[in-house]
């Protein structure tokens, strides 16, 4: 049952995405530019995910436990060093210049469009190369 329930949530995510444009490069890369052809089609997209996620977390959190699991995985650092701030920095290049952050870029690659794939693969080499850099 856990796992239909993961698939039907990947699943629903990925249609999300689909559906509102995130998968699309151009869309997101012109939500970016606010100086030129700025489309802000995906800021409804996030104040709907908040508007549906914010009441949605204090139901969850209000059970007690996750239902497929025995805890609540939440993060427990709190603190902001170096390495998050080069992370977000690099994150949000890499989302500007390219159009495509990790899950968007997983359901572009289902177009079959050869660009997407080479991305999804440079950022499959670039997670490897981080696990391997922060393992030592």
């Amino acid at each position: 049952m856990k796992n239909i329930v993961i698939v039907l949530a990947g699943a629903l995510f990925g249609a999300g995405i689909a559906i509102s444009g995130m998968a699309n490069p151009a869309k997101v890369q012109n939500f970016l530019d606010l100086f030129g052809v700025w489309d802000p089609s995906l800021a409804f997209v996030m104040g709907a995910a908040l508007i549906v996620a914010t009441p949605a977390y204090f139901f969850v959190f209000k059970a007690g436990k996750p239902k497929f699991a025995e805890r609540f995985h939440l993060p427990e650092r709190k603190n902001i060093d170096r390495k998050l701030v080069a992370g977000a920095v690099l994150f949000g290049m890499g989302w500007g210049l390219s159009g495509l952050c990790p899950a968007p870029a997983l359901v572009a690659i289902l177009s079959g469009i050869g660009h997407f794939v080479v991305f999804a693969l440079a950022m499959l080499a670039g997670m490897i190369l981080q696990r391997q850099f922060m393992s030592r």
